[in-house]
């Protein structure tokens, strides 16, 4: 049998691993949910889309996170050739234009001759499906299909499989008073500019200088905010 892959979900890890497979003369079968399904968590029928966030975190190659990423370059990976063509001002991080990062994976593997893709929701690890390849990568994510999880959950013997995040607060722009906040790097010596000047820097975060008393407050202001509450697939 010719070697051939099937790789189910077409989010970051199936789009980046369909297309180097590919790349190295090896046909594909790309089974992906979408456009007839989507989870609780996409909003678009695009391939490669970002869910949680647009940041990659640090591009410092002092990180083990930015090391990580040159090292994707080195070896011409097509996630982060995208990344850094749709790269957005995020100061030592690496964030992309959500959209523009999206189309130009799903049109990479849509033109690719040796991809074939799929619309079609994976239930489970069915005997039909491992036999009619010679590898099967599950790349389906925090947010794969209740089938699919509990598909794979027995197969692997345990009885849930879990995936753990969080969110970040959200403040109205308005509450911010610019004569205390600036504009600097979020870490490092750019942050110790001077409080209240304003002044054009480098920099893409906004720095809110507190003292004990003040972290104090917003700590239990924040713990008292409006949350926003927990959907059915995310309760545990």
């Amino acid at each position: 049998m010719d070697t051939k892959v099937a790789i189910i979900g077409a989010g970051l890890a199936g789009c980046e691993c369909a297309l180097v497979l590919a790349r190295a003369g090896i046909k594909v079968v790309l089974y992906e949910q979408k456009p007839h399904f989507h989870s609780e968590a996409h909003v678009s029928d695009k391939f490669a889309e970002l869910v949680c966030s647009n940041s990659l975190r640090s591009k410092e190659l002092t990180s083990a996170i930015g090391l990580l990423k040159q090292e994707l370059r080195e070896m011409q990976s097509p996630f982060m050739q995208a990344a850094d063509l749709h790269a957005v001002p995020a100061d030592k991080a690496l964030a992309v234009d959500r959209e523009a990062f999206a189309s130009d994976l799903t049109d990479q593997v849509l033109k690719h001759s040796l991809i074939e893709v799929v619309s079609a929701r994976i239930e489970a690890l069915d005997e039909a499906l491992l036999k009619d390849f010679s590898a099967i990568v599950i790349a389906a994510g925090p947010v794969a299909s209740e089938g699919l999880t509990k598909s794979l959950a027995s197969y692997l013997g345990q009885e849930h499989c879990y995936f753990y995040d969080a969110i970040a607060p959200i403040v109205w722009t308005h509450s911010l008073n610019f004569d205390i906040v600036f504009r600097a790097s979020r870490y490092e010596e750019e942050a110790l500019k001077k409080v209240g000047d304003n002044s054009p820097c480098k920099g893409d975060y906004l720095n809110c200088p507190m003292n004990k008393e003040e972290y104090t407050r917003f700590y239990e202001a924040l713990c008292q905010a409006e949350t926003v509450p927990a959907r059915e697939f995310e309760q545990l």
